[in-house]
């Protein structure tokens, strides 16, 4: 299984930017998705989660009602819209994906990663 994040970029405080995660391999529906994100000198941290059913989504309490998960299966992807985005935000970000039952805010409970893409967001 192989993850292919993509969509960062710099953007202006108040910008919004789509971040995509491209799952190769069979059963992507049986696959828990979420995504964290590394700040220069900081621990890796969660941002959002999906379940295997795209009805279950979970939210750090820093993006709440400013970032928004999804999935398509029959993409093999699982979107990142994050919009009203503020300096705090920038970081690179990971997605990250596990075909079990996975603890979602916890970075060591996935089995495979992207390898980040880099989101900047300027005052």
């Amino acid at each position: 299984v192989q993850l292919q994040a993509s969509g960062g970029g710099l953007v202006q405080a108040g910008g919004s930017l789509r971040l995509s995660c491209e799952v190769s391999g069979h059963s992507f529906s049986r696959y828990h998705v979420g995504w964290f994100r590394q700040a220069p000198g900081k621990e890796r941290e969660f941002v959002a989660g999906i379940g295997r059913s795209a009805g279950s989504t979970y939210y750090a309490d820093s993006v709440k009602a400013r970032f928004t998960i999804s999935r398509d299966n029959a993409k093999k992807t699982v979107s990142l819209r994050m919009d009203n985005l503020k300096p705090e935000d920038t970081a690179v970000y990971y997605c990250a994906a596990k075909n079990a039952i996975v603890t979602i805010g916890v970075p060591t409970d996935y089995d495979y990663w992207g390898q980040g893409t880099q989101v900047t967001v300027s005052s």
